[in-house]
């Protein structure tokens, strides 16, 4: 089960890896045009929908529905918002625009593991428990 558990880790953080490279690839280009948000927020829709068809058939192996479709964008809906606040933190902070996602992507990726495994598969704990 231990092995099970360290291996979906991995492809999630190959499935991480993969939409957040998307994520600020499209707002590094955007962001020369638009305003930093915006281009955050078109980085972070294109992004999400890579990240949720990777998410239900390499990372957990499961079939794409509605149902999980909606619960995953619920789980999104909330990363979105730490993710633009800590986003909008740091570039207050004095971060220069084009580095401002680097550290949010370091708090917010932990959490965001937590909510798409509870939203596509129902588990936050040991199977059986």
């Amino acid at each position: 089960m231990a092995d099970k558990r360290i291996t979906e880790f991995l492809r999630f953080g190959v499935t991480g890896a993969v939409a957040t490279a998307i994520h600020y690839a499209v707002y590094f280009a955007l962001m020369r045009w638009l305003e930093a948000n915006v281009a955050f927020t078109i980085g972070y829709v294109v992004s999400f929908l890579v990240n949720y068809g990777l998410s239900t058939w390499f990372t957990f192996h499961v079939r794409p529905t509605w149902a999980r479709f909606l619960k995953f964008a619920t789980s999104h809906a909330v990363n979105y918002v730490v993710q633009i606040s800590l986003f909008n933190l740091f570039r207050w902070l004095g971060v220069p625009d084009a580095w401002a996602p680097l550290p949010v992507y370091a708090v917010a990726i932990p959490v965001n593991f937590l909510l798409v495994r509870l939203a596509l598969t129902k588990r936050l704990r040991k199977e059986g428990h």
